[in-house]
């Protein structure tokens, strides 16, 4: 199934540049020959679809430019024989009419390359060393940004420019008058003259924003004036946003001023709604600068190869909070000894390090529950209704290639096609977003997977939501968007758009809570209660996605760990190749579960445990390792959570009375120290950051 969608679309990208191809070929045998109408239309066509393909297919086209025959040569080569096809045309003077087409046509590229400099120019200026979000940075002089087609759309800009140009020449070769392409290309150079006499007023100073010294000044400044004390520490790439994200509302319930800082900087907007300042320093040299800010404790949600800088400052305190815990080993990381502590849900976790025996001390784990599962409702019996909602929510296939990591591979058709044969239930299927970005094979399986679905649904009929649901989750959907999404012009860039996501409106988070849990209600009332649902964005969420289903389908993952808060029926696949006792006494977590084999063969007699208390047999086991896995319920997580970023926060204060005390001392010492440590990092910073500015 995957093959066929992908292989069409090859087989259009290869026709594409088959076409361009053919439209170069017959422009030159129609401009030597000469050929008019030949030359003519191949000139327009070849034109016409570098135009579309620049808005269709960007990325086939950078093929081309890796073997430099990108947009400039392009267009270039298509003007040259442009010029070669009308000196073949009778009743063109290639002295009195042609030599003053060729001059223009020479100055409009001039001017282009002149615009690309100033473009260069204009970039470099509107570069801060940082980047914030929810901050006021108005003092920085932020302006809005120029015209994308000026400023970042080289080849778009070239080729819009030229169909004056190209016009006017084939008026010429129709008409074999040159004042028609004279015209064109006038028309061409005023456009390139003028669109970059207007950008380089971007380099006017009302335009300018601050250098980068001064600009680093006002950062220490208001890191001064807010006075962070606890913050949340992510570096990651684009599809791991949702990593930092899970954590958003629980660091905003910390006592204390919290502040998230972010590595990266398109990871600026990959962050959720959320009221918390976000300061993003992607150069080494300039996050040192939190060591001498009131900032105390840091939270990790991951592991990042920058996560090593930040554990440099020994100002702050570091806990390694993780976005999930599953007894797989990505766990257990031996990182995770360089934290100061490890924040762990409950009692199996801290076993499970100790087990491990990488490194980490028991006495720097701390337990503190999952305070972001207070949304998940509690068990309240078996399914009422004609259906039973089954969530299979898979986990991805992970770095190491090990078989057991997901079901998606060996097990996910077997596990859907044995759902979807009972009348009597609902599927929800949502698999883990990266699936397949490391094996093709869990794509591929993926994607079999959500067309057995759709194949399924097809079959089904029954009673429709009104029209008012829909028009419903349509308001509710708007409501939402204006809440969580800035409205940004097309040209924005990143100062734009620190300029208007500046000090949030009052009540925001609390406003975007509520427009959550309105959308998540409208969206389930939206679709009839017979229909599978596929579910691959990230609304809904996982949690609203347990309140809807009475028993989970996973694999060895945090979701079991979660969903085990609801104490409903759950079962894991074991495609690990282990017997079931080594797979229950490896994995803890799978201990309370219904163990599914690859072919998928204990599906029925799992919804009949679901449907029917009395053949439940699990549900004491549940209990039990939930408190197991997540702690106690009393103090609630959070308040757990909250204690423990206390006492951390009173750590770095010991550490650091007894740094002054030490240091009060020796005359000079601290001075000396500081001096000679930025010296350092500033070396090495240059070393690290080399690779990202080349």
């Amino acid at each position: 199934m995957p093959s066929a969608g992908i292989a069409p679309r090859r087989v259009v990208q290869l026709a594409a540049l088959f076409a361009m191809m053919v439209a170069f070929t017959a422009q030159l045998v129609g401009a030597l020959l000469p050929v008019i109408p030949l030359f003519i239309a191949a000139s327009v066509i070849n034109l016409g679809l570098d135009l579309i393909l620049q808005h269709k297919q960007p990325g086939l086209l950078s093929v081309l430019g890796r073997v430099r025959f990108d947009v400039t040569v392009r267009q270039l080569l298509r003007d040259m024989l442009i010029l070669v096809g009308l000196l073949h045309i009778d009743g063109i003077n290639p002295l009195n009419e042609q030599a003053p087409l060729t001059i223009t046509l020479l100055l409009f590229y001039g001017t282009h390359f002149v615009c690309q400099a100033v473009a260069v120019l204009v970039r470099r200026t509107r570069s801060l060393p940082f980047v914030t979000r929810n901050i006021d940075a108005s003092a920085l002089g932020l302006s809005d940004a120029p015209p994308r087609i000026l400023s970042r759309q080289t080849g778009r800009r070239l080729l819009r420019f030229s169909v004056p140009s190209t016009l006017g020449m084939m008026l010429t070769a129709i008409t074999t008058d040159a004042y028609w392409g004279g015209i064109g290309l006038t028309v061409s150079l005023v456009l390139s003259a003028g669109g970059t006499l207007y950008l380089g007023t971007w380099l006017l100073p009302k335009h300018r924003v601050m250098s980068e010294q001064r600009a680093l000044v006002w950062l220490d400044e208001w890191l001064a004036a807010y006075e962070p004390t606890v913050g949340m520490y992510f570096s990651g790439g684009s599809s791991s946003a949702y990593q930092a994200n899970m954590w958003l509302g629980t660091l905003a319930g910390l006592d204390g001023k919290p502040i998230i800082v972010l590595r990266e900087r398109f990871m600026v907007q990959k962050i959720d709604a959320t009221d918390i300042p976000i300061v993003c320093l992607p150069k080494v040299a300039h996050l040192m600068r939190l060591e001498h800010t009131t900032l105390k404790v840091l939270l990790h949600p991951a592991n990042s190869g920058k996560t090593s800088q930040i554990l440099r400052i020994p100002s702050i305190k570091h806990a390694f909070t993780n976005h999930g815990e599953s007894d797989k080993l990505s766990s257990c990381n031996p990182y995770a000894k360089a934290y100061d502590e490890v924040w762990v849900a409950g009692p199996a976790a801290r076993e499970r390090y100790q087990l491990a025996d990488i490194g980490v001390e028991d006495k720097d784990v701390v337990e503190v529950g999952r305070p972001q599962l207070a949304p998940i409702e509690p068990y309240q019996g078996p399914p009422s209704g004609r259906y039973t909602s089954v969530l299979y929510a898979p986990t991805w296939e992970g770095w190491d290639g090990n078989p057991g990591n997901t079901s998606v591979i060996l097990a996910g058709e077997n596990i859907v096609r044995a759902l979807l044969a009972d009348e009597g239930v609902r599927l929800l299927y949502k698999p883990h977003p990266m699936t397949g970005s490391v094996d093709p094979r869990a794509g591929a399986a993926n994607a079999r997977i959500q067309a057995m679905i759709a194949e399924a649904n097809a079959r089904r009929s029954g009673a429709l939501p009104g029209p008012e649901t829909a028009a419903e989750l349509a308001l509710r959907t708007e409501e939402l968007n204006a809440l969580t999404t800035s409205a940004f012009r097309r040209s924005a860039d990143e100062l734009e758009r620190m300029r208007l996501q500046g000090t949030p409106q009052e009540g925001r988070a609390a406003a975007v809570a509520d427009a959550v849990t309105a959308w998540e209600g409208a969206y389930w009332a939206s679709f009839p209660q017979w229909e599978h649902r596929i579910i691959t964005t990230a609304r809904p969420a996982i949690f609203t996605c347990f309140n809807q289903a009475d028993v989970l389908i996973s694999d060895v993952s945090s979701v079991v760990s979660d969903y085990l808060s609801s104490e409903k029926p759950y079962a894991v696949a074991n495609t690990t190749g282990m017997s079931e006792d080594d797979f229950r006494a490896h994995f803890p977590t799978v201990r309370a579960a219904t163990i599914l084999t690859p072919d998928a063969d204990g599906v029925p007699a799992l919804l009949d445990a679901v449907r029917d208390p009395e053949h439940d047999t699990l549900a004491p086991e549940r209990a039990a390792l939930k408190t197991h896995l997540l702690g106690p319920s009393d103090p609630p997580s959070p308040v757990r959570f909250n204690q423990a970023a206390l006492d951390l926060a009173a750590q770095a204060d010991e550490r650091r009375t007894r740094m002054e005390t030490r240091l009060a001392g020796i005359p000079g010492q601290r001075s000396q120290d500081v001096e000679a440590d930025e010296s350092a990092e500033r070396e090495s910073s240059d070393v690290e950051d080399a690779p990202a500015t080349v």
